[in-house]
């Protein structure tokens, strides 16, 4: 029988972990200079939007409201005073 004090530690240890297999830093991609990622964020939620993940449909509708936000924003901006 696992020692109850290991069973605290577990989840701990499965964190740091995971911690361990962060992704990609810009200072190893710049070597592959040839490699860049030419998709933008924009594109990715996009594409994400239209998929078939639970909540995916949220992703769409906040781009939505920022592009209405944006656009208000743009337009009370260019007002003549």
């Amino acid at each position: 029988m696992i020692e109850r004090w290991k069973w605290n530690i577990l989840p701990l240890l499965v964190i740091l972990a995971l911690a361990g297999c962060g992704g990609k830093s810009k200072a190893s991609s710049a070597g592959n200079a040839g490699s860049a990622d030419t998709v933008t964020e924009r594109q990715q939620d996009s594409v994400l939007s239209t998929s078939t993940i639970p909540g995916a449909r949220g992703v769409g509708a906040a781009m939505r409201a920022a592009d209405a936000t944006s656009g208000g924003i743009r337009a009370a901006d260019s007002v003549a005073p």
